[in-house]
């Protein structure tokens, strides 16, 4: 069995440190920038942004393709902007 090959994302966003809604307002105008189908990768802090962020794109119409702890203590979000 193969491992799965990692996201290679288009751009990546450093969150960890923002509060909530200023990170998921700052990941949306990230995204707004990107090509359709492009994949960005955010970081963000364990907690309320895991919590809402995702959930928040989700709703926008945003793909949430993966999230993944990291040992540092944040959280790397892969998202990708809608095709059309």
């Amino acid at each position: 069995m193969s491992n799965p090959q990692p996201l290679e994302a288009d751009a990546r966003l450093d969150l960890r440190g923002t509060p909530c809604p200023i990170n998921f307002v700052r990941t949306k105008l990230q995204l707004k920038k990107m090509a359709p189908n492009a994949l960005l990768e955010v970081w963000l802090d364990a907690g309320e942004p895991m919590e809402q962020v995702p959930d928040s794109l989700t709703m926008e119409g945003y793909l949430v393709e993966k999230a993944i702890a990291q040992p540092e203590g944040h959280y790397a979000l892969w998202v990708r902007c809608p095709a059309t």
